[in-house]
């Protein structure tokens, strides 16, 4: 079997014109990822580049080569920084930065397969969709259901670094990175909207601050 055969398989299935959704896609994906439970790390993350570095690659073919990898143990635990940079080369949607930062870049960030420098250059990026992939890594750090064991000091280096982005898709990720952040440390994350105050994003004071008040992002009743 050859990579370049599965990626096509694959491909076709995808594009076959059938609609998907989260269910099936997610279906097909334990279907090759059970085909794949004897082959090398290698295979499957040349696997993976080839879904990637498809020409304009939609969703679909990035979703195939994320949960692939984070379905077999080997090869995200096999993961270079430069291989999950290649994994995310060309990023340019939520869905996309989402399903990378929580699947392959994270968790290979909370193992050491990535260095803390690595992810505070993405955060430094003029591409929205890398600093959004910064902050949305911190998630599997601190998610129990992610297998995060909680990390205060490397979720609020990157943090610091975007207090001041207004884009909204990075807004978006600091209230996520926060509020995933207040279930572990809650005092760390009021020490931190106290010291940065009107530097932070109204929604993220609003949004963190109900989480640490109530447990809910939104409070029902609140718009």
């Amino acid at each position: 079997m050859k990579a370049g055969d599965v990626a096509s398989e694959l491909c076709r299935r995808v594009e076959s014109g059938e609609q998907w959704n989260a269910a099936s896609l997610r279906q097909l994906r334990r279907e090759f990822s059970k085909r794949l439970t004897a082959e090398e790390p290698a295979f499957v993350l040349e696997l993976a580049l080839l879904l990637v570095g498809r020409p304009r690659p939609s969703f679909a073919h990035r979703f195939f080569a994320y949960e692939l990898i984070a379905h077999h143990r080997s090869a995200l635990a096999s993961l270079k920084g430069s291989d999950v940079e290649a994994l995310g080369r060309g990023i340019d949607s939520w869905a996309a930065v989402d399903t990378f930062a929580c699947f392959v870049s994270g968790p290979a960030w909370r193992e050491g397969h990535v260095k803390d420098a690595a992810v505070q250059r993405w955060a430094r990026s003029p591409d929205r969709w890398w600093r959004r992939t910064a902050l949305v890594s911190t998630v599997p750090l601190n998610c129990k259901a992610r297998g995060g064991r909680g990390d205060t000091p490397r979720t609020l280096a990157v943090c610091e670094l975007l207090v001041g982005d207004r884009d909204d898709m990075v807004v978006k990720a600091m209230s996520w990175a926060l509020r995933e952040l207040a279930k572990r440390d809650p005092e760390a994350v009021r020490e931190f909207l106290t010291r940065h105050g009107t530097a932070i994003a109204a929604r993220v004071v609003r949004e963190v601050g109900n989480k640490l008040r109530t447990g809910l992002k939104n409070p029902r009743g609140e718009r």
